[in-house]
């Protein structure tokens, strides 16, 4: 083996350590803008709702004292790799599954992965579509960095799209439209996505990119509002800041909305219903007019590494 291909080897080893640790990192331990969103939201209940938020506070500080995944479902595993024009993607996609495997054999992750029709476990976490992982081009002078969410089944099951104009809610296709859509994806929910919850949602797009972009908000950190980010709206006719600043308050609206739904943690009644929603947009034909909602539970384990 020549000097190069072995630099080049012990550097791609050295990837997928630091890919292992950042999986065991996100596997175990809530970001500290969710844990102090939970100790805030305990703070102000009483009775049943803050012994369930007690119980999750609890179980993060197990997880993270322990190393051990804080929830039975690890979730699917996505990767977002933001990397320059000229990066090997297809060395750090082997690099991402080699991680995940390696992960999985050390327990950080559990064995979630099944093949269909067979119903086959995957022992490795690896298959033709798991783990997904998405690359952005970036210019030579952005850091590459990669992002991961871990997104158990729970709250994916609890994730919807509308199709507007909808009848049955009496939703437009306006802003109002979308609240209602994104209430109604709350109260479907109750307590099964195990609440309280994260909203990433997006207005417009197609099917695929709805849910895709959808879910990608869920790596905001709480707090990070829309008018803060770059929102595409290809229905708006105003400048960007005000069509960002309507997003802003919608985001603002929604939350204050659902937490007086009084579904509160895990269904048990109570006030914090929602820790978060973030919403983004994307152009859509005329025809379509997509509300994409992913629910995250409160276990909303995601991270970013520069590399």
């Amino acid at each position: 083996m020549s000097e190069k291909s072995e630099r080049s080897e012990s550097k791609m080893q050295q990837l997928v350590a630091s890919l292992v640790d950042f999986i065991r990192k996100v596997s175990t331990e809530l970001p500290s803008d969710i844990v102090e969103a939970l100790q805030s939201a305990s703070t102000n209940e009483t009775g049943r709702s803050k012994f369930f938020l007690e119980s999750i506070l609890k179980n993060v500080e197990v997880a993270k004292s322990k190393c051990v995944p804080m929830c039975q479902d690890t979730g699917t595993v996505t990767f977002w790799f933001d990397v320059h024009p000229d990066t090997d993607t297809a060395a750090l996609t082997t690099a991402a599954r080699d991680a995940v495997a390696e992960a999985t054999a050390k327990g950080y992750l559990r064995q979630n992965t099944i093949l269909e029709p067979e119903g086959r476990s995957q022992p490795d976490n690896l298959s033709a579509t798991h783990p997904i992982i998405h690359f952005k081009t970036v210019s030579d002078s952005a850091p590459c960095r990669v992002r991961l969410l871990l997104k158990g089944g729970g709250s994916e099951n609890m994730s919807r799209q509308y199709s507007l104009p909808d009848a049955e809610l009496n939703a437009g296709r306006d802003l109002d439209g979308v609240r209602k859509c994104i209430l109604d994806a709350v109260w479907r929910a109750q307590g099964n996505g195990c609440a309280p919850g994260i909203l990433g949602v997006c207005i417009g797009g197609d099917r695929a990119t709805g849910y895709e972009l959808a879910k990608e908000q869920l790596l905001r950190k709480l707090g990070v509002r829309s008018e803060e980010l770059e929102v595409e709206n290809a229905q708006c006719t105003m400048d960007n800041a005000q069509c960002k600043k309507l997003i802003t308050n919608l985001e603002e609206r929604i939350s204050k909305d659902a937490n007086e739904l009084g579904i509160g943690p895990m269904g048990t009644g109570g006030s914090p219903t929602l820790l978060g929603v973030h919403i983004t947009t994307a152009s859509r034909v005329p025809a379509s007019y997509f509300v994409t909602v992913a629910y995250m539970c409160w276990a909303c384990r995601r991270g970013e590494l520069h590399f």
